[in-house]
């Protein structure tokens, strides 16, 4: 049956639907299409995202379109397959023979509530449910109906093309969140006969009105057919004809030239020229045609002298080919040679210097360097290593030179080899608000008694940033997107960069989650701020979807663990945790958030784009003003940084955290150790560079 046949048998069976007001069918229904047999199985998803009234509307709609059946196992037969992220067969084709088995095998399916795997769908009916083990018949229209409220979480096009290629019909019918895309990829063509999209599930009876036009009416190759040549009318609609060496396409109007060299249809030994309905043979370059007008007989081209090579001619099956002696290589010509420069195109192992042959090439090193037995590294000559200097603390070495430098509070004298010690308060630009206290090679800051050293260790105050144990919940699935991502990363450093992190302060911990949850980094990893902003940056996109209430019962039950960092909450520091999404969850979240505000967890809600206010609320605490923030688009989150408040300052926070006294004996020894390590390596390195600057002046100057 054609496509057009198949439109018009559907439409028939699908016509009526409109005016029925219960999920039961009618009895003795007076109007009856007879399009002839056809074997329809209905697919219909029943994922999360289809809610309970919603599939009741579905189950009607099944229902409604059975009424106005001829059912029987020798005429109309239905199945029904629902899937989510699993597929499950309600009834097959050759289960039921009436209408009232089908409907009350309909009453009792029970949703699955899961993902949305349509190509796995489409795929069980290509070979389970269209088999003839399940009822399909040989000689009768396979009709799938695909009835589906979002988008596919795997490949549809591909499946999809192969079940039309097995000649099933295939209506895409969308509902609310739908993808037009997705729908298109799925059913049959002309896409206004197969797809349809109506906004909710109370609406897709309109899906039979579509059909209207097409059932049971007048002969329609009286009237606007399409058909490009001939059109001949059967059961109610039409199909489209063609002139002999001509064949249809598969819009079903339009004809193209039968090519039999393109269907294989020839015996051509090389080459087949298309004519409709007919071909002749021909042969390759190099070849001639035989008698038999099939066959070829290659000519030799080296022989007879007619080729252009410019050192070696070999005769190929189309003709012949150039060769080149070795160290050689064809041109772009295919006759002419050219030296092969292994050092031009970088294809040698030298680690300096690289000398060319014809297809070789030999290692060299730089002045200053030394080439290894190896014959292609090389060593610089170091005076230093040797001995060969007159330094009186630090020698750095350069290829066949050396300069003189100073250990970390030393300054080097005029005559370039001694040093003097430097008072290093006197020396350096330290900061201190109070007081510089130098030490050799470093120092460090002191503030008036009742004062605190804040975390800069330099300036001094009487109240520091709160202590915190904060885990961030970010939302990696595929709706945020790649680029997204990257402005998801700057929020949280953006937000980092506003707490005081440290071992005894602030600890932060990060959780990604998509489909499945993947800790980051826990809150006992890393003691720096900078240590946490790297991390950040390395982080690597999950995709897939969005379980925001698994990764809620993550935080709880692991992020704020001792196992992963989190201080006991004997201490009353405050545990603090952040969510950020951009979409709705595909799995229920009200009971771990309310478990983790019960645990005293004070919990922070940032949504961004198709983020439901409603599930933030449900995240956020009280007052959701202070831990609800929403912004429209991802460029807008930088504005949310600025404006969360996570600190608070010890004496606001009644007596509850515990602030380790920053001038106690060890933190100020590990303060000033940390401090003298950073300003050595400080000072060796741009030693180290003023030492190769006047290397390199001196090497321009010597070759001047």
């Amino acid at each position: 049956m054609t496509t057009r046949r198949v439109c018009a048998a559907v439409a028939c069976l699908l016509l009526n639907m409109a005016a029925f007001a219960t999920a039961r069918p009618k009895a003795g229904s007076e109007h009856k299409c007879q399009p002839g047999p056809v074997d329809l199985v209905f697919l219909i998803d029943s994922s999360r995202s289809v809610r309970p009234h919603e599939f009741e509307s579905m189950r009607k709609f099944m229902i409604d379109i059975l009424d106005t059946l001829e059912v029987g196992l020798n005429a109309t037969r239905v199945g029904v397959v629902q899937y989510s992220s699993q597929v499950r067969s309600e009834f097959s084709l050759n289960a039921y023979g009436a209408v009232s088995n089908m409907v009350d095998a309909i009453q009792r399916i029970v949703p699955l509530a899961q993902g949305t795997m349509t190509g796995v769908a489409i795929r069980y009916i290509i070979h389970d449910a269209f088999s003839q083990q399940q009822g399909d018949r040989p000689q009768v229209p396979d009709v799938a109906v695909i009835v589906t409220d979002g988008r596919p979480q795997d490949r549809v096009a591909e499946v999809a093309a192969e079940a039309r290629h097995k000649g099933i019909e295939i209506f895409a019918v969308g509902v609310a969140r739908a993808d037009m895309a997705s729908l298109r990829a799925m059913a049959s063509q002309p896409f206004e006969d197969h797809v349809f999209l109506v906004e909710t599930f109370d609406l897709i009876h309109q899906f039979g009105l579509h059909f209207q036009d097409k059932l049971c009416g007048s002969d329609p190759c009286e009237s606007q057919h399409g058909c490009e040549h001939l059109c001949q009318s059967s059961a109610g609609s039409f199909r489209c004809l063609c002139p002999p060496g001509h064949a249809l396409k598969q819009d079903g109007k339009t004809c193209a030239a039968t090519d039999l060299c393109g269907d294989g249809k020839h015996d051509c030994e090389q080459t087949c020229v298309s004519s409709p309905g007919a071909f002749t043979c021909d042969c390759r370059p190099g070849f001639a045609l035989n008698r038999d007008k099939k066959t070829c007989t290659p000519l030799d081209f080296c022989s007879s002298g007619n080729h252009t090579c410019q050192h070696e001619c070999v005769n190929a099956p189309d003709g012949f080919r150039c060769g080149c002696q070795d160290g050689y290589r064809l041109m772009d010509d295919g006759a002419a040679c050219q030296a092969v420069d292994l050092c031009a195109e970088d294809k040698h192992d030298c680690a300096q210097t690289c000398v060319s042959s014809p297809g070789a090439f030999t290692c060299d090193c730089r002045p200053g360097f030394a080439l290894n037995p190896d014959k292609k590294t090389c060593t610089p000559t170091d005076l230093c290593g040797d001995g060969k200097h007159d330094c009186e603390q630090t020698c750095v070495s350069s290829p066949g030179a050396f300069t003189c430098d100073c250990r970390p509070g030393f300054a080097l004298n005029r005559d370039k080899k001694t040093c003097t010690q430097l008072d290093m308060c006197n020396w350096l630009d330290h900061g201190c608000q109070h007081r510089c206290v130098s030490t050799p090679g470093s120092f460090y800051c002191t503030c008036p008694p009742q004062q605190l050293l804040q975390d800069d260790g330099k300036s001094c105050g009487t109240c520091k940033s709160a202590i915190i144990d904060l885990v961030l919940l970010i939302d990696g699935s595929k709706s945020v997107r790649p680029h997204n991502f990257q402005l998801v990363k700057k929020f949280v450093n953006e937000v980092v960069d506003t707490l005081d992190v440290s071992q005894h302060g602030t600890r932060v911990g990060l959780v990604q989650y998509s489909s499945r949850v993947r800790t980051e980094f826990t809150l006992g990893q890393f003691h720096s701020a900078d240590d946490i902003k790297a991390a950040v940056m390395k982080m690597a996109y999950m995709e897939k979807g969005t379980m925001t209430g698994l990764a809620l019962q993550h935080m709880l039950e692991t992020s704020f663990s001792e196992a992963e960092g989190a201080r006991p909450p004997a201490r009353g520091i405050p545990r603090i945790g952040l969510v950020f999404t951009d979409g709705r969850s595909q799995d229920h979240i009200g009971d771990f958030a309310a478990a983790a505000k019960r645990a005293g967890i004070v919990m922070y809600a940032v949504g961004v784009g198709k983020a439901l206010e409603e599930e933030l609320r449900q995240i956020a605490s009280e007052p959701p003003e202070k831990h609800f923030y929403y912004a429209s688009d991802f460029g807008a989150i930088g504005n949310i940084a600025l404006n969360l408040k996570l600190n608070v300052c010890p004496e606001e926070s009644q007596g509850e955290l515990e602030v380790k006294d920053p001038c106690a004996c060890e933190n100020l020894v590990d303060f000033q150790q940390a401090t003298i390590s950073n300003l050595d390596r400080i000072t060796h390195s741009l030693t180290a560079m003023s030492a190769r600057l006047e290397t390199l002046e001196q090497q321009l100057l010597n070759r001047k």
